[in-house]
Order: C-alpha cells, then structure tokens, then sequence
C-alpha cells in the first residue's frame, strides 16, 4: 500500500497551517483522580477520527463499533472510558476539521484515527502533543511522528516486502494486475509495493495503476486493459467498492480473474455492501491483518462476544471493527505502562516503551512495536496477512496463509 504523496500532503499544508491555533484549555480528558488511585479509577475521553459520510464511509463507518465494544471491555474491567466520534468526511478538509473539533471543543486525551485521510490532521495533532492511536492506512507519517502509534505495524509503504508474490505464488496466478488511489499515498505506494513484490517473485505485472480516482467504480477502461493484458490475479489498495467492480467488470468481459484479492471487505464489510457484492465477491481472497474469526481463537470469540454485547453486533466483524477494538485495547495498554495519573506526555513516552503488542491476542503468536526503532522495518504483525476466501454465503481459511509471513527485500523501494 520521486514520492506522489508529498503533492497530496503539499496541497493540505495550508489547511493544516491555517488549523494550528494553540488551544490554553486544559483537555477534559485529562485523568481526574481520587486517591490517587491506579488508573483503572480514572476517567478519560478519548476521540475517534474516521470517515462517517463521504466515499471513504462504505468501509470505515463501521469502526465507532469496534470502538465501542472495545470501550465495553475496558469498562467492565475497571477503566472508565469515554469517547466522542468525528466525521472526517472523507475529505483531508474534513479530516483536519474533525481533529480540530476533538482537541480544540471536546478537549480529548487521546485520539483514534482511523481514516485514508488521517494525513490531513497529523501535523496538527502533533503540534499539540495529541497521543494518537489508530490505523496507518493514509500515510508514512505514522513511522516518524512519536505520538502516534498504528495497532497493526508502522510498515514503510517505500519498502517492497516478499508477502505480495509470496501470496499470488501460493494461489497459482501468474499474470498480476495492481490498482491505487493516488489521493491515499499508502494506497498509492501500496499499489506499487504490490508490483514490485510479484516481480520480485518472478511473475509479471500485466497493469499497474496507482492512480485511480479515489472510490471510483467507473471501472470500464481498466478492465478493457487488465483483459487485453490477460491478468490472471488482481491486488487493489482500494475501497471495496472499487475492487469489487473491477472484479464483476472481469467476469463479465469475459475473462474472470483466477486470484481476486481484496484488501479490504471482508467479514461484516462484504455482508452489508449491498446488492450484487458477495456476487461480485465469489471466490475471491480477502487479506486480513488479524486472525479471522473463522479460526476460531480465544481471541476471535473475545472480540466477537464484545461486539455482540456492547455494540449489538452479531455478524463477522469488519476491518474497521477490527482496528477501533485493538485501538482502545492499546489505548488501556498504554494506560498500563504509563502508571497512575498520566499526563498526555507521560502516556505517549509509555507507548514509545511498548514493544511487543498483540492485539489482545488478534495476531496470534506475532506482534507489533510501537518504539520509534521498531518502525518502517516491515508491515502489519511481523509481515504476515491472514487470508479468507468466499465461496456460497460464508469465508473459509486458506491452507498455507493462517498466516502468510514475508519479509523486507534489501534494498528495494518504491517512489
């Protein structure tokens, strides 16, 4: 998932300049003791920054969910949490200005971003000791900035990992499409790394496109394309929406793809994707960055009974649901490491301690770091992707990706 993305960030610097008025208010969510006792007895509010309207929405406005079944958990074991959500609106405007409402009006400890656009806001965040914890799916900001701190990896989307070629060599196609949205620099990196990593494998990339307009489904000339290349396999760093109709586009030129994986929609993102989806969907492989439910762990069962219980959730889970549940789960990590009465500079030195995170179990035996010379060295729980592919109504795990681990190539990068 010369650099592309320093234009994006260029045309947001005068929004974020414009938003850097310092705020002298005291955040409200800043720990209020008695007794000092331990941190369990304090209470905290805690802001989630993500997309609720917009074309980011189809797959992020699922996460205040996850949030708040994390939430749940966290309270029923003796925190005392609170959170506020703002739309970021699928916009890097919008982003900023939803950040700016969190800190400035909500005054919240902490953030949760998980947005494309995240991007937009960080420099503000910041410049004001914000500690953010979340998804680095937007940007490379999230390896250099120390308050923030992404639940699955601070990969370097420069870097090429072998998890790309690796995954299309174990599924047997030879012939590889890789599709981007240049407003999302990890998308549009990603899109490249992709390429550079089925090359690196010995297959070829028949179409790369890292610059697809964000969300679109106006698929009609890349199909024509894939289809004159004879791909066989297709990887997009895009929205489902996107990937979904590239791969019905295929199906009905004619030339349906032997290997169609999707990053993003599975679980709950393909059930409530609407008509024509889990058609569109047939076959196809969903990568996830945390172990299926599928698999049936005692992390899995964790996760879903929360959801069940404190956000009324009963189908699969969605990657967004994923994401904003490990979120608050380092969130009361940190809390941990910090000690009683943390200030906001306090907990994000206790965050930049933490160097194996788990994601209360979702990664199996791997981990992440969130020290700073933990990150950019790979991407996700020590490179690996879990896989689950659709057949009929249900996801099924695939033999051999339970997970897929790769590792960094030497020397290889994109720009």
């Amino acid at each position: 998932m010369g650099l592309k993305r320093l234009l994006v960030v260029a045309a947001t610097l005068a929004l974020i300049g414009a938003g850097c008025s310092s705020s002298n208010k005291k955040p409200t969510g800043s720990p209020t003791t008695t007794g000092g006792q331990a941190p369990t007895a304090t209470a905290y509010t805690i802001g989630l920054l993500t997309d609720l309207t917009g074309l980011a929405s189809s797959a992020e406005s699922s996460t205040p969910n996850g949030v708040k079944a994390g939430v749940g958990l966290a309270n029923a074991s003796g925190y005392n949490i609170k959170y506020i959500v703002a739309d970021a609106q699928s916009s890097p405007g919008g982003a900023l200005s939803a950040a700016q409402k969190l800190v400035e009006q909500d005054h919240v400890f902490a953030v949760i971003a998980v947005s494309g656009l995240t991007f937009a806001a960080a420099s503000y965040l910041t410049s004001h000791d914000i500690p953010v914890i979340g998804a680095n799916t937007d940007g490379t900001e999230w390896i250099t900035a120390p308050n923030m701190f992404s639940v699955f990896g601070t990969g370097d989307y420069h870097k090429v990992s072998t998890t790309a070629g690796a995954i299309f060599k174990l599924l047997g196609a030879t012939n590889i499409a890789s599709l981007g949205y240049s407003i999302v620099p990890s998308a549009k990196l990603s899109a490249e790394g992709s390429a550079a990593s089925v090359e690196a494998a010995g297959l070829k990339v028949g179409y790369l496109n890292p610059n697809f307009p964000f969300g679109g489904t106006n698929v009609g000339p890349t199909v024509i394309a894939m289809k004159n290349a004879k791909v066989d396999g297709f990887t997009g760093s895009v929205e489902e929406n996107t990937s979904f109709a590239i791969a019905e586009g295929m199906r009905q030129a004619g030339a349906p793809l032997k290997v169609a994986l999707f990053s993003v929609g599975y679980g709950g993102d393909l059930y409530s994707a609407g008509p024509g989806a889990e058609q569109a969907a047939q076959n196809g492989y969903f990568s996830v960055s945390y172990e299926p439910v599928e698999m049936h762990t005692a992390a899995t069962e964790r996760l879903q009974k929360a959801l069940a219980t404190y956000a009324g959730i009963t189908q699969d889970p969605t990657l967004n649901e994923y994401i904003g549940y490990a979120s608050v789960n380092a969130f009361t990590k940190g809390l941990q490491a910090a000690g009683p009465n943390p200030t906001q500079a306090t907990f994000i030195k206790a965050m930049l301690s933490i160097r194996s995170y788990n994601a209360d179990g979702l990664f199996g035996s791997h981990s992440v770091g969130f020290a700073l010379d933990q990150r950019g060295i790979v991407g996700g729980a020590d490179n690996c992707i879990w896989l689950a592919r659709f057949a009929g109504t249900t996801f099924h795990l695939v033999q051999g990706a339970e997970p897929i681990c790769g590792t960094n190539i030497p020397g290889k990068t994109v720009s």
